[in-house]
């Protein structure tokens, strides 16, 4: 995973193995720092802003990064899953996944559902991650973000 941003209580990744190929608009995962907050019910009240303010400002910023990259996302779709810890026996944490929707999708073809099945499949084998230059643009547009009034701490009531 290659880091794009992080916030007190989260890490923001691109996805080395993405659900959605770059080309079909791609793949960002924000997870909890602390693994031991499996679902959105454990937050406290400033976590579930802070996950809140980064979702909007991080599905935001994808959709303007790729299409600056001339891949024409017209949709972002928010998943908070964790199923698949359970295959592992596991115990599942808080992460939501941040999919970019492209008008020109191939393999996950706009407006159908995200296609998620198990890894072990071959679905996503050519599947390709963010590339250096998107996750560049996208943390700029997420650091910029961060910078207005409107997403200011003080906006969102977090300091």
């Amino acid at each position: 995973m290659v880091l794009i941003y992080e916030t007190e209580n989260y890490i923001v990744e691109s996805h080395e193995k993405p659900f959605v190929s770059r080309i079909d608009g791609g793949h960002i995962r924000i997870k909890v720092k602390d693994t031991s907050i499996t679902d959105r019910t454990k937050l406290t009240q400033k976590q579930a802003i802070e996950l809140m303010r980064l979702t909007i400002v991080v599905g935001d910023s994808l959709e303007k990064g790729m299409n600056k990259q001339n891949i024409p996302v017209v949709k972002i779709n928010y998943e908070d899953l964790g199923n698949w810890a359970f295959k592992r026996n596991e115990s599942p944490y808080l992460h939501i996944h941040v999919f970019g929707r492209s008008k020109d999708a191939k393999k996950q073809v706009f407006p159908e559902a995200v296609y998620l099945p198990d890894r072990s499949s071959g679905f996503y084998d050519d599947f390709e991650p963010l590339n250096d230059e998107d996750i560049k643009i996208i943390k700029y547009l997420i650091e910029s973000s961060f910078q207005t009034d409107e997403n200011s701490d003080a906006s969102w009531g977090l300091s």
